[in-house]
């Protein structure tokens, strides 16, 4: 068997930050033997400026969105976005020097975009089967969340079994389905009640996750069936005069759809407030909550991003995405963690790269492979070059080394 050792300025084992003087033994595959003192760790160590981390896991992405990079314009706000989402999802678009990109070529680059930045697994949002060519080919772990949407109560079950047609369609492709794939909400304004109660009992649907509070417009319509909102359905033909509102806050209004033994990844979080985890907290039954931060998506579609320091301060299990390229301008874990410490100067890079690599592998259940420098483990090795201390600059750079 040969080895590998890596020695930099500072290592993130997953869980600390620790100084250049330990070293990272892999096997040739990757798998994490050891961490050394440098002094015992014998000679061939390869030094890389910066600092060492396990890769990256990004807990929020549409990869099939992967070709409208740049098609959007920019601080629209969320009921604009969505529209034109809808709309031109099928167009046709070229790459920068003018040739026509088809889907399937737009999700092999956004693919080895995250691969290039570092990322070694996705929680990956899935409304059709164009990804599955790309992730047969086994680059990266993927959780794939099949997505169903439909706010017409009558339409619950013919839309439900329009989600399982993909959910069977991935399922066919792995051999433990129900672990790497699961049926979700996309949000709680466009999932009805009795698709909800669809999606939170379908056997096996232990792991889910959902666009949550995106806009404070989210809670004014579940407050009071009223707001900008109503924008949204009179562009898509929908009726909803029959929602009044729940008199609550839009989490609080959907809490009891899950259970205890579900995780849930809730993702964006633009509005969520004290009020929403005192509900989180009294929910008995409810599910294992996660908040996914995607503020360079936050940014590019309202401009306004999470209060993170209050979902730091309650404690709550922090995970990082880049929601898709319709949104975002690069699928990038570091960019998100850049933008993060540039708006909340005092989270330390420490915290970022605990979010964005343990915190991301308990979060899709990959923990016992990803996340850490622990023996047995596999988790990739990246370096972040272009550090400023231990902080990290524009200039900050992460490299795949395995």
């Amino acid at each position: 068997m040969t080895y590998r050792k890596f020695r930099a300025d500072y290592l993130f084992t997953g869980q600390e930050l620790i100084n250049g003087d330990n070293v990272l033994i892999t096997d040739d595959e990757g798998i994490v033997q050891d961490v050394l003192p440098a002094a015992a760790a014998g000679e061939e160590i390869e030094y890389h400026p910066g600092v060492l981390t396990p890769g990256f896991v990004n807990c929020h992405c549409h990869l099939e969105l992967s070709h409208m990079r740049g098609v959007l314009p920019e601080r629209t706000g969320l009921v604009d976005f969505l529209s034109s989402v809808m709309r031109r999802r099928g167009e046709k678009v070229s790459d920068s020097s003018g040739a026509a990109l088809n889907a399937g070529q737009a999700i092999a680059a956004g693919e080895q975009e995250m691969l290039d930045n570092g990322i070694v697994a996705c929680g990956d949002i899935c409304n059709t089967a164009d990804t599955l060519p790309v992730k047969a080919e086994g680059r990266m772990f993927y959780h794939n969340f099949i997505e169903t949407m439909g706010f017409a109560p009558a339409a619950a079950e013919a839309r439900f079994s329009q989600s399982l047609r993909v959910f069977n369609a991935f399922a066919e492709a792995y051999p433990h389905p129900m672990e790497t794939n699961s049926i979700v909400p996309h949000a709680p304004y466009s999932v009805s009640e009795p698709l909800f109660r669809l999606i939170g009992n379908f056997p096996g649907n232990r792991l889910l996750t959902m666009h949550n509070q995106e806009t404070p417009a989210e809670n004014d319509f579940y407050l009071t069936g009223k707001g900008d909102f109503l924008r949204l359905y009179e562009q898509m033909g929908l009726d909803v005069s029959f929602f009044k509102g729940t008199g609550k806050r839009s989490l609080e209004s959907v809490l009891s759809s899950f259970y205890r033994n579900q995780s849930l990844i809730l993702v964006h979080n633009v509005a969520t407030r004290e009020e929403d985890l005192a509900a989180i907290r009294s929910a008995v039954n409810g599910p294992s909550p996660y908040f996914c931060l995607c503020p360079n998506a936050n940014l590019y579609i309202s401009g306004q991003l999470p209060d993170v320091d209050l979902l730091v301060r309650e404690g709550c299990d922090i995970v990082l995405g880049t929601d898709s390229l319709a949104s975002n301008h690069q699928l990038s874990i570091l960019e998100e963690m850049k933008t993060l410490q540039k708006r909340f100067p005092h989270l330390e890079t420490a915290t970022l790269l605990g979010w964005a690599t343990t915190g991301g592998a308990k979060a899709l259940q990959l923990e016992s492979v990803l996340g850490r420098f622990a023996p047995s483990r596999q988790p990739g090795v990246v370096v972040i070059s272009g550090l400023d201390g231990q902080s990290l600059a524009d200039e900050s750079k992460a490299t795949r080394l395995l």
